[in-house]
């Protein structure tokens, strides 16, 4: 894990691969806490024997399973010493390669690369910052999600 101890110290790392975080474990469980979460209940997602027999031979996480991931990942994958609060501010832009080409089956290991893009200062003690994460799915050679996304961070050290 990377920490800053202070904004300054986040700023001056624009433009590099800050951290690659742990692997995590996509489990049946989690694929079917989201499905209930949002109602998305397709069977590729949550009856294993039918996925079995489907396109993946086993089921598969929601693409946006592998998107909401992201807050997990800056956890494990950084920290800023001193901040009080961080907000995920939004994506700017989101590029899936779930459907077809990388899908995530269940038991699969994921991790992050986050690269920072941008930072911004936000008064009066905030700082915005614009990253560049790619969930990598172990074993594949094709990223399961890349999204730019903007988190925001109160209180630490300028």
């Amino acid at each position: 894990m990377k920490t800053f101890h202070s904004y300054s110290e986040v700023s001056a790392c624009v433009g590099q691969e800050v951290a690659v975080t742990d692997w995590i474990t996509i489990t049946q469980e989690q694929v079917n806490l989201f499905a209930q979460a949002t109602g998305d209940h397709q069977w590729i997602h949550v009856d294993p024997e039918r996925a079995k027999a489907g396109p993946f031979g086993a089921p598969i996480a929601h693409g946006f399973l592998t998107l909401s991931l992201i807050p997990r990942f800056f956890e494990g994958g950084m920290r800023i010493e001193g901040a009080r609060m961080g907000v995920n501010y939004g994506l700017n832009r989101v590029r899936f390669k779930v459907r077809f080409t990388s899908p995530v089956p269940v038991g699969s290991r994921l991790r992050a690369r986050l690269v920072l893009q941008a930072t911004e200062p936000l008064a009066p003690d905030g700082l915005q910052m614009t990253w560049l994460v790619t969930v990598e799915r172990e074993g594949s050679d094709k990223p399961a999600c890349v999204a730019e996304s903007v988190a925001r961070s109160y209180g630490a050290a300028p």
